[in-house]
């Protein structure tokens, strides 16, 4: 559990970077949609596809070439750093299909189809379910056998992603010219940094945890599962929000394209207050259907407590995101991102980690504690924005 907490950590950073940079396409191929030149859209895709092949190539030389001494960077705990070193290795081979699913990803949300990237989702998440049971409680394979699971099910996810994109009637053709790369770039790139930041500053806290001992570590492990569940509304409404906010503006609809923030933050809500009361008072429960060490769920219990407020006030601050993305403000989005990551989670964490009392809960206050300032930074900015307009 231990080695598969940190080898995650360093894979959701490179997914979320991914993630992140592939929000530029998403926001110029909608913006491209709502001001009619879908002709332009075949040279976005054509390019996108040069420039996030060169970004697989490199995530491969380096996850699968140094793959031990990032694990030792992590501070993974000594019984489980070879452990680790082997699922990042396996999840490194397999880059190409984390990239390419992103990647396609954010082509289905820019067109507008936001049902698709969730049916890749939902086969990805079965695909991973039961390789984790036939790899890892039936042949035992440890580590290895879920980070198999886990680019398996991405494999799978890009080849049904490919099939469904044939078949589709586009109003385009893709080309192999890369002349918006520059514009999908400008939006992408502020956004994969400040993401990169940010997932660091979770690196940094996973290397916080593990220095509390193994158990601790399996227990911040199997807790990150359940965020990562926690986290799939409010992180699917920023991504299609930026789609249709993008579209509207395009199309020059901008009364439209507010009026859907404030939708998109009601339905986070109503979302949120439900997870938050499954995390707060069924956190032990949870946890329990990831491991029956009575410690290890004590532990991952002890940080959903501390991280159960993340679940409602994020589905505030994505929707702004998602709405700032849409509006071509990633520049912003970069500068509210970095001050919350560097002035305030990993700050607090750091200082909770190292009191004489540390415990997970406290930790996990780290999350929501950000989050809170970075809303307040987001209403600011929105408020400006209001006013300039007038």
């Amino acid at each position: 559990l231990s080695a598969v907490s940190t080898g995650s950590q360093v894979l959701n950073l490179v997914t979320f970077v991914v993630t992140q940079f592939a929000m530029g396409i998403t926001v110029l191929i909608a913006r491209y949609l709502g001001e009619k030149r879908p002709e332009q859209i075949g040279s976005v895709i054509g390019g996108s596809a040069v420039v996030f092949t060169m970004i697989a190539v490199g995530l491969f030389i380096v996850m699968v070439g140094f793959a031990h001494p990032i694990s030792v960077l992590m501070q993974a705990p000594k019984e489980a750093v070879e452990l680790t070193s082997v699922y990042v290795r396996i999840c490194g081979g397999g880059i190409f299909f984390i990239v390419a699913y992103n990647l396609l990803s954010a082509i289905f949300r820019g067109l507008g189809d936001s049902k698709s990237p969730l049916l890749f989702v939902f086969v990805a998440c079965i695909v991973n379910v039961i390789g984790d049971i036939v790899l890892v409680a039936g042949f035992h394979m440890d580590a290895a056998g879920a980070a198999i699971a886990t680019v398996t099910a991405q494999a799978l996810s890009v080849v049904f992603a490919i099939v469904i994109l044939i078949k589709k009637e586009l109003p385009f053709k893709i080309t192999r010219l890369n002349s918006q790369c520059k514009k999908f770039l400008k939006i992408g790139l502020p956004l994969a940094l400040q993401e990169f930041l940010t997932q660091m500053s979770f690196l940094a806290l996973c290397a916080f945890v593990n220095r509390l001992g193994l158990e601790a570590s399996s227990g911040y492990g199997v807790a990150c599962k359940i965020v990562n569940f926690a986290m799939l509304v409010p992180s699917a409404l920023m991504q299609s929000m930026a789609s249709f906010v993008s579209q509207n503006i395009g199309a020059g609809k901008a009364k439209r394209a507010k009026k859907s923030m404030f939708t998109g933050i009601g339905v986070g809500l109503v979302v949120g207050c439900i997870v938050f009361l499954l995390v707060m008072f069924g956190g032990d429960i949870l946890a329990g259907f990831f491991t029956t060490d009575v410690a290890v769920i004590q532990k991952g219990y002890a940080y959903l407590k501390g991280f159960a407020l993340e679940t409602i006030v994020t589905a505030i601050l994505f929707s702004m995101v998602g709405y700032f993305n849409g509006n071509n403000k990633t520049v912003w989005v970069m500068t509210q991102g970095l001050i919350q990551t560097l002035l305030v989670r990993l700050p607090f964490a750091y200082v909770m980690s190292i009191q004489p009392n540390a415990s997970l809960t406290k930790i996990g206050l780290a999350a929501p504690v950000s989050t809170m300032v970075g809303i307040v930074l987001n209403v600011g900015f929105y408020i400006y924005l209001d006013r300039a307009e007038k």
